[in-house]
């Protein structure tokens, strides 16, 4: 799968580089995603190698809860009930079409 930052797209206007936002896709819920508690070991970037094994995709955990988790940090507070998402490929589609 492709990495987030490869979706980047660039304008030049009056010879400086500016940068377009990254879109991302809204993540329903389904019954197969896994919930956990976090604890005080627990970071962003951890959590996705643990479950999606590759640590770029922490922006998946964050866009899943986005009313929990703040993109400010990798770090997370413990005793926090996050979701995991578990159809990785159908969230990748989805992230594809919005950034085209």
């Amino acid at each position: 799968m492709p990495l987030r930052i490869e979706k980047i797209k660039t304008k030049i206007k009056s010879g400086k580089k500016y940068y377009k936002p990254i879109k991302y896709p809204f993540i329903p819920i389904s019954i197969d995603d896994i919930y956990i508690i976090t604890t005080d070991r627990d970071r962003l970037d951890i959590l996705a190698d643990q479950f999606y094994n590759n640590v770029d995709y922490w922006w998946v955990i964050v866009n899943a809860n986005p009313s929990i988790i703040s993109r400010d940090s990798f770090i997370l507070k413990p005793g926090l009930e996050i979701r995991i998402p578990q159809d990785i490929e159908k969230i990748f589609e989805d992230f594809e079409k919005v950034n085209k």
